[in-house]
């Protein structure tokens, strides 16, 4: 299972920035995040981390996350909270590092953005139209859970981020909304139905489907490069557990339990049971080959607190470590070629759960 809340401010930060869309920073930081013309900085790989080759920091303090590759691997989106932002907002820049600009509007916090393939369109979440100021932390009498905010719709925006325009409104949490590869279909995860479940709709926010119907959280779904396949995380709680995570749900709260990853083919829908290691194994991400898939676990962190890229391969189930920091690697990304890997990390930060985006050339 996840950490519990301690004083690891970073674990804190990151399990409730990437399972519930919301940014809430455990710690208060003063770091200046830089400019747009700060350049990338190429640092060393760690013992072990023998897939990379050219690694370089792109961005330097602050909360970076969740960087993606547009189609063409040149830019890369992000969310990030730095200089005088409370919350997260959505960035763009060079997959260099350099032209890095806010695409969203500033207001309420927002999560989850990607790049349509044909480059005329991003998508995000925000809660932007109904609550306009950074979101309270949430309430850890309970324990360690976290708040999922209803004001959360997906938008879609020009490439820049003007002319948002709202794709979702169901009164429910409605993120973590990605493109399909042929830029046909967005995957996201809603709570609309009393359950966090996967949807697809049309990227002009028609023709929603549910794909998912099993108790317990489905999110953070990506597609296969040919657009046929979707590699998600689920937890599948039973007994007290399930009575515990409806309870938490009706108050608008999740807590974290184990999550393992599931792929599905998107005409048989037939989903199958990818990790079962009783890790919290999320942000999967499927490499150009069909046939590998790689992710962030703790599964060799007893304590739960350390975070790993691993590859696994989907018909034979080899498990490969990609990453050897001792600390948070997280939220990785092939570029569509799969010569280039961005993921993020707290590697190098300046202060305690400070978190940058990287970006390495990957060496099969």
């Amino acid at each position: 299972e996840p950490a519990s809340p301690t004083t690891d401010n970073t674990m804190n930060y990151i399990h409730l920035k990437y399972f519930s869309g919301l940014l809430l920073l455990v710690v208060l930081q003063t770091v200046h995040a830089g400019d747009n013309n700060t350049p990338a900085v190429k640092v060393e790989p760690l013992a072990g981390e023998k897939h990379f080759s050219n690694l370089r920091q792109l961005t330097f303090g602050g909360q970076n996350a969740e960087a993606y590759f547009s189609h063409d691997g040149t830019q890369l989106i992000f969310q990030s909270t730095r200089d005088d932002l409370e919350c997260d907002a959505i960035f763009r820049m060079d997959s260099d590092g350099s032209d890095v600009r806010q695409v969203s509007s500033g207001q309420g916090v927002t999560t989850c953005a990607f790049i349509a393939p044909d480059n005329d369109s991003i998508i995000y979440a925000s809660t932007q139209l109904q609550q306009q100021q950074c979101p309270p932390k949430p309430d850890y009498s309970k324990g360690y859970v976290w708040p999922l905010h209803a004001e959360y719709d997906i938008f879609r925006a020009g490439p820049d981020g003007e002319n948002p325009q709202r794709l979702t409104d169901s009164d429910e949490y409605d993120a973590e909304a990605v493109y399909s590869p042929q830029g046909d279909r967005i995957v996201f995860t809603s709570l609309r139905s009393g359950d966090l479940e996967l949807y697809l709709m049309n990227p002009d926010g028609s023709g929603v489907e549910q794909l998912t119907d099993q108790p317990g959280y489905d999110g953070g779904a990506f597609f296969s490069l040919d657009g046929k396949w979707i590699v998600w995380r689920a937890s599948r709680p039973t007994g007290q557990a399930l009575t515990d995570y409806r309870s938490l749900l009706d108050e608008g709260l999740i807590r974290p339990g184990k999550l393992e990853l599931y792929i599905v083919n998107l005409e048989t829908r037939r989903p199958v049971q990818l990790t079962d290691n009783g890790a919290a194994n999320f942000g999967p991400y499927w490499h150009p080959d069909g046939r590998h898939i790689i992710f962030s676990s703790n599964l060799h962190d007893p304590e739960g607190r350390n975070f790993d890229l691993y590859m696994i391969d989907i018909e034979s189930r080899e498990l490969e470590r990609i990453t050897h920091y001792e600390g948070f690697d997280g939220f990785p990304m092939f570029s569509h070629d799969g010569h280039q890997l961005v993921f993020a990390s707290n590697r190098l930060g300046k202060v305690r759960g400070e978190t940058n985006v990287f970006i390495t050339d990957f060496v099969p």
